[in-house]
């Protein structure tokens, strides 16, 4: 992504704060999960299954949670984890096992790459950080194989009786934590608001629908705020 492409709307709000968290981005992730961000990682790698030899890409890759989970889970598959934030990057890259992986900045809605060109794609936290899902998930579509699957770690807004409780927690713990853990109680203000603000599970399964994909389902996680959607492209 271009400075030109960043300097206006939600992407350059969006990048701005990426490159400013991400010092202390992975320490955020296992405070605010209670530990579990590791093991969703690993489930999305695993349900993304690319066969042997194959390619896969993990989008909003970040500093390489399941990029590195994918690379270490298949050998022989060829991960490229491509993120936006060079910051991000700068920190997957001195990870354990980083050399087994392909890092890459691009833009998600633009991305670089030929049509059928992955055998699977993962992706974290991608969809409520741009303006255009539909669009995002579309070039998705495009790059993956027929056949490929795509599996998706999101969060989702609360519901159910325990909305009301977990609505609360959401707009004050996680800014407390922000300003506790990372000194930057504003940038995780901004995370809570687009948590909350972001659409429901059932939603983005028939956005997937109405692409083309198929087989699709998920699975919240953590009291309903955090969910892993998958679907596939239809073979030939």
């Amino acid at each position: 992504m271009t400075n030109a492409e960043m300097s206006h709307g939600k992407g350059f709000e969006v990048h701005t704060i990426f490159e400013k968290i991400a010092g202390y981005y992975d320490r955020m992730n296992l405070v605010m999960t209670l530990g579990r961000h590791t093991r969703w990682c690993r489930e999305v790698a695993t349900r993304a299954a690319p066969p042997a030899g194959g390619q896969l890409l993990d989008l909003a890759t970040g500093t390489g949670a399941i990029a590195l989970a994918a690379a270490q889970i298949y050998p022989t598959v060829a991960v490229t984890g491509v993120d936006f934030s060079e910051a991000m990057l700068a920190r997957a890259r001195i990870k354990s096992g980083a050399g087994t992986v392909r890092w890459q900045q691009a833009d998600a809605t633009r991305l670089p790459f030929d049509d059928e060109s992955f055998d699977a794609i993962t992706e974290g936290y991608l969809l409520r950080n741009v303006e255009d899902p539909a669009g995002v998930l579309r070039e998705q579509y495009r790059v993956l194989e027929p056949g490929g699957r795509i599996v998706i770690l999101e969060t989702c807004p609360p519901s159910g009786p325990m909305k009301p409780i977990l609505t609360w927690g959401m707009r004050t713990i996680v800014p407390l934590l922000g300003q506790t853990v990372a000194r930057d109680r504003s940038s995780y203000t901004y995370l809570e608001s687009s948590t909350l603000g972001f659409t429901s599970p059932q939603h983005v399964a028939d956005v997937l629908g109405e692409l083309g994909f198929q087989n699709i389902g998920w699975s919240k996680k953590f009291f309903g705020t955090n969910v892993i959607l998958w679907a596939t492209k239809p073979s030939r």
